[in-house]
């Protein structure tokens, strides 16, 4: 049973690994148009302009920010992916935790039979845990807000032919829609009631949930602000557009579902053999971890399971 829990753990670890390399390679999705429209919306800063502390998006001053924070933000802005998680977690318990699992898979590495030199990558596997979890819950909550969108919209219009307000239709979406969009537009809500101009209320709605198709939404709005038109036929037209691309995606999706069953099955077959291998016969596949030309093999492997693994994600990333 031991054998089975270290191949396990290692396998996660290289998973791990595998993951946060592809994550790190990935390409940036801001183009030139999606950096025109963050400017307007105030998302992001122009080349040049200076920047300004915002209270309501940063999680604290500067002067009182602890150690952990501080290193979080030279690692990232992990504070804003927890903001855009929903994660309702300081940055420094939440690298405390991570610091936790990582001793915690070492651990793991010093009571089992395993190679003490696996204890960094036993360690980056329990490690990298919490950080997965977040980048997951961050993805699914945001793919859930994409969905919400359209109909969001769709209702913001409606109300504003009815005659109400751009803010009365704010609170109507978040009366009257679940989480997440429920959540952001009720905040965006809440903001105004509290004296906060409805641009920057905007614009901490779109740093909370970067989207290109809610920065489109910001941006019409605070145009329509400062030279008019009709804002309730610019939120169906942006709506009709995100339904014709999202049917778009799902005939993508369908298209490439055979590449990714194919690169999940190519990327699966040599761990699971080996697991086989180490239950069937244990001191036989043992070989690999003892001998150095079993190292020498098993590490070019690894590194071929990550160009395949690249390759692939490649291969069936179709940008819309």
């Amino acid at each position: 049973m031991l054998p089975l829990i270290i191949f396990l753990s290692v396998g996660v670890g290289v998973t791990a690994l595998i993951g946060g390399i592809a994550l790190a390679l990935r390409p940036s999705v801001d183009n030139t148009a999606e950096d025109r429209l963050s400017i307007l919306t105030g998302a992001k800063r122009p080349p040049g302009a200076k920047e300004e502390a915002s209270l309501l998006t940063s999680s604290s001053l500067d002067d009182t920010k602890t150690l952990a924070e501080q290193l979080l933000f030279k690692f990232g802005n992990i504070s804003n992916m927890m903001a855009q998680a929903d994660v309702r977690m300081s940055a420094s318990k939440f690298l405390t935790i991570c610091v936790l699992c990582a001793a915690a898979g070492a651990a793991l590495c010093l009571v089992t039979p395993a190679p003490k030199y696996l204890i960094p990558l036993f360690a980056l596997a329990t490690g990298s845990l919490p950080i997965a979890w977040l980048m997951f819950k961050r993805k699914r909550r945001i793919t859930q807000f994409n969905k919400q969108l359209p109909e969001a919209l769709e209702l913001l219009s409606r109300s504003l032919r009815a005659g109400h307000s751009l803010a009365a239709g704010f609170g109507l979406i978040a009366s009257e829609m679940q989480d997440p969009i429920g959540r952001e537009f009720g905040r965006a809500f809440e903001e105004q009631n509290l004296g906060i101009s409805l641009d920057e209320a905007l614009e901490d709605m779109t740093i909370r949930i970067p989207n290109m198709d809610l920065r489109f939404f910001a941006t019409a709005v605070l145009l329509q602000r400062q030279t008019g038109g009709d804002l309730a036929e610019i939120l169906d037209k942006i709506g009709r557009l995100i339904r014709e691309r999202f049917k778009l995606d799902g005939a993508i999706q369908a298209l490439t579902g055979e590449g990714r069953l194919s690169g999940i099955v190519l990327l699966a077959l040599p761990p699971s053999l080996f697991a086989v291998m180490l239950y069937l016969n244990y001191e036989y596949a043992m070989v690999l971890l003892r001998d150095d030309t079993g190292r020498l093999l098993l590490g070019g492997a690894l590194v071929m399971q990550l160009v395949g693994a690249l390759v692939i994600r490649k291969i069936i990333n179709i940008k819309v």
